[in-house]
């Protein structure tokens, strides 16, 4: 059921944002960011409460002989738009993961089955690409280390671009796929797994990390061997001593591998935030979508059958090809309704 009186309190923000900005007063960033926020909540109570107020005219009209017939004709049409009104609104009135509009760093590393789960990692990488491509997204790779067959021992890369983390956070967890490897002469199934954690960028006043909790080592970068060696001390390992969070990076650069080091210990010290907050939330709950958890299987690639199938919601599509070549949206926008469905029944909305 929607609150009116809820509904009354948003729009009363809103007008005392407005006229705040309109008389240049108080924190003028702030005030944005909360008026874009609030604006489209805004845009989808006034138009529920003009159905509303359409549907309560018409019901009105049929008391009145001469426009009983027009009210007759428009009382259906208005009464079949008012649930998909009030869901809309339902929607735009639950909490929001403030992290959603932010840029992600994901991690891709290959799990069990040796040799064949290092090359899935790398299919699932560039399955990543390829959808970061489509949506227009920027994806750089910070850090990436090659198996000899090919395949990926660690992959981590930065995406940036619109709605990244609202729609990448469901990928976390273990990927696990049913195929028969290039190397098995015998044609049999194997199966391998390779685990994807997808963490939201964080900011230096996210997470304020103590000089004296953290210890980095330079190293010699590995390189392709023979003249390719790379004979400098440029690559950076960076230790968080109160978590034992270990990270490293080996560009080019010492000092660009300490700012990129640090960023990745940053995001991954932020999302252990994040996830202590969310398990204290959803402690009296069994399961749920998005959690994150990265021991979690999640989802299935079935190869000789063609078959791509999210455990969570128990989706299964007969789209693998497609979706090995980053047709994600599907899964995406299935996992995403369902979390929103989620919240709706916490909230009683």
């Amino acid at each position: 059921m929607i609150s009116e009186e809820r509904l009354q309190k948003i729009l009363d923000r809103f007008g005392y944002i407005e006229a705040r900005m309109s008389q240049g007063g108080g924190d003028i960033a702030a005030l944005g960011r909360e008026y874009a926020e609030l604006r489209p909540v805004v845009e989808q109570i006034r138009d529920w409460q003009q159905l509303q107020g359409d549907l309560a005219d018409a019901e009105e009209m049929l008391a009145d002989p001469e426009m009983k017939a027009l009210a007759e004709e428009e009382l259906p049409a208005l009464r079949a738009r008012l649930p998909e009104a009030e869901h809309a609104l339902q929607l735009t009135l639950l909490p929001r993961d403030a992290a959603d509009a932010r840029p992600a760093m994901i991690e891709i590393r290959p799990g069990t089955g040796g040799d064949e789960a290092a090359l899935f990692a790398g299919d699932l990488l560039r399955m990543y690409q390829r959808y970061a491509e489509a949506r227009g997204w920027k994806m750089e790779m910070v850090e990436y280390q090659e198996t000899e067959l090919g395949g990926v021992k660690e992959a981590v890369a930065a995406v940036r671009g619109e709605g990244v983390f609202a729609r990448l956070k469901f990928e976390s967890g273990v990927h696990r796929v049913q195929r028969v490897p290039e190397t098995e002469s015998g044609g049999r199934i194997h199966t391998s797994a390779a685990t994807v954690a997808v963490l939201p960028e964080a900011e230096e006043v996210d997470i304020a990390i103590d000089p004296n909790d953290i210890r980095i080592d330079t190293m010699r970068a590995s390189g392709a061997g023979g003249q390719h060696v790379n004979t400098t001390d440029s690559a950076v390992r960076i230790t968080h001593i109160p978590t034992g969070i270990v990270v490293t990076s080996s560009e080019k650069s010492q000092h660009q591998n300490r700012a990129i080091a640090m960023q990745v210990l940053r995001n991954r010290l932020f999302d252990m935030e994040r996830q202590r907050a969310a398990d204290a939330r959803a402690a009296d709950r069994k399961s749920q979508v998005g959690t994150g958890d990265r021991s979690e299987r999640i989802r299935t690639y079935n190869f000789p059958q063609g078959r791509i199938t999210d455990h969570r919601i128990n989706l299964t599509l007969y789209k693998l090809d497609a979706v090995m070549q980053g047709d994600l949206d599907d899964i995406i926008d299935a996992l995403i309704a369902d979390h929103q469905a989620a919240l709706l029944a916490e909230e009683g909305l």
